[in-house]
């Protein structure tokens, strides 16, 4: 999506987080290489946790907003999940982790986005 949107103004921001399985368990710098085998050329953060006291500012906010809120309570359950969020700031969606990005509906999200800006 990155590489076929970006122009648009889609920025994807990736937060690491070991809160799940211990899947992400390595330091920044392998985080990085790992990705970089799926050329994966998005902006990449530290690791950090997202859901508990500890989770970061950010992630707690997302979770507050309005379109934000998960189905089964607002923590995240498990890694990849994605929020759309438009050129204002506000969350307009909130997709779990099998909502496949590349999918019509979820692309049509994108297009309602740019439409009202």
């Amino acid at each position: 999506l990155h590489a076929k949107y970006a122009e648009r103004g889609l920025s994807i921001l990736a937060f690491p987080s070991n809160q799940f399985g211990n899947q992400e368990p390595g330091n920044e710098t392998q985080i990085r290489q790992f990705a970089d085998t799926f050329q994966a050329r998005f902006d990449m953060f530290s690791k950090i946790e997202v859901n508990g006291q500890n989770a970061h500012p950010l992630w707690k906010w997302l979770k507050e907003q309005p379109n934000g809120k998960g189905l089964f309570g607002n923590s995240i359950k498990w890694n990849f999940t994605k929020f759309l969020i438009n050129r204002e700031g506000q969350v307009v969606k909130r997709y779990g982790p099998l909502d496949d990005p590349s999918v019509p509906w979820i692309i049509n999200s994108l297009y309602r986005c740019w439409r009202y800006l």
